[in-house]
């Protein structure tokens, strides 16, 4: 398969993943952007992967310190088009996360999963 990444840092390129962060949780678009305008000044991106046209997932990110953990890249919300799942986009994704957080000199990835998030938990 032939996949592009793209990192996104502005509201207005952030704005047009709110459609697959619905299929992870319901968000209305103004609160979607409510809260993208607070987080993006605060070291938040997020990346996509594309086949072709085709959006087939996106997940936020953070790089931020931690006195414990020193620098981190925090991955927010990962989601995968419901089409798309179990075919490894997920750790594309990831794998794309951990070399950006190598980029940034981060020392530490974190992941939060919700407790009923049996998929994430592996």
């Amino acid at each position: 398969m032939n996949y592009t990444f793209k990192k996104l840092s502005t509201l207005k390129d952030m704005l047009q993943t709110h459609a697959l962060v619905r299929e992870l949780t319901d968000i209305n678009l103004e609160t979607y952007k409510q809260m993208l305008n607070e987080m993006v000044p605060h070291n938040y991106f997020q990346v996509v992967i594309y086949e072709g046209e085709k959006l087939l997932g996106v997940s936020g990110y953070w790089i931020c310190t931690k006195i414990y953990s020193g620098k981190y890249i925090e991955i927010d919300n990962l989601v995968i088009d419901k089409e798309h799942r179990s075919k490894n986009i997920g750790k594309l994704l990831v794998d794309w996360m951990t070399q950006e957080g190598k980029r940034n000199n981060c020392q530490t990835m974190m992941l939060d999963a919700y407790v009923e998030n049996f998929k994430a938990h592996k």
